[in-house]
């Protein structure tokens, strides 16, 4: 009986090492894929800036970075949440 306790102890303390070592992972994760989001999205503000300025607000150039900004936008829903609703706000 003693050894089928220890063995259970054993195992019990293997998986909550597994399972407390492997949440703090997940919120990195998600942090790094935010910040690459972030990025990426501020870089497709860049473009979209430049272009304007150098080819016009209507202009074909500054409607496909618009596109493009869009795209990035819709591709990272966390940062589109949080960010996009005071951008909206903004504009208004």
């Amino acid at each position: 009986m003693t050894r089928i306790i220890r063995i259970l102890c054993v195992a019990l303390l293997t998986t909550v090492g597994l399972v407390g070592s492997s949440l703090p992972a997940r919120a990195d994760d998600r942090d790094d894929r935010r910040v690459r989001c972030e990025r990426r999205i501020h870089q497709a503000e860049d473009k979209l800036r430049d272009a304007v300025q150098r080819h016009g607000e209507d202009s074909k150039q500054a409607r496909k970075r618009r596109e493009q900004l869009e795209q990035e936008r819709r591709n990272c829903p966390d940062y589109h949440d949080a960010e996009h609703h005071d951008h909206d706000h903004d504009q208004h």
